[in-house]
């Protein structure tokens, strides 16, 4: 299970805090700037990717802080932050296979 969530620059500090929580800290987490992924205007998105009660906390503490994405947009900006670790795992194929 996974959720995306837009969190705008000026919350920046409170999302380190969700983050923090012991149970969402044990997820796959990734955070990107919303406008190098081609999606402008969102701020930084957060993937959280795991469990699902863990997702679900992740949900509940950022109410307040960020906006969870449709899941629809969100399945889009899972695909283009998994689009960009493999770019780098092949980089890094390429330099040291």
């Amino acid at each position: 299970m996974f959720k995306v969530f837009s969190v705008p620059p000026a919350k920046r500090a409170q999302k380190g805090e969700v983050l923090k929580d012991d149970l969402v800290s044990r997820q796959s987490i990734a955070e990107r700037e919303a406008d190098a992924l081609g999606f402008p205007g969102l701020g930084t998105l957060v993937l959280v990717e795991g469990d699902e009660k863990a997702v679900a906390r992740a949900a509940e503490l950022f109410k307040g802080v960020a906006e969870e994405l449709p899941a629809e947009k969100a399945a889009a900006v899972r695909k283009k932050i998994r689009d960009q670790e493999d770019d780098v795992a092949a980089g890094v194929g390429l330099i040291f296979g």
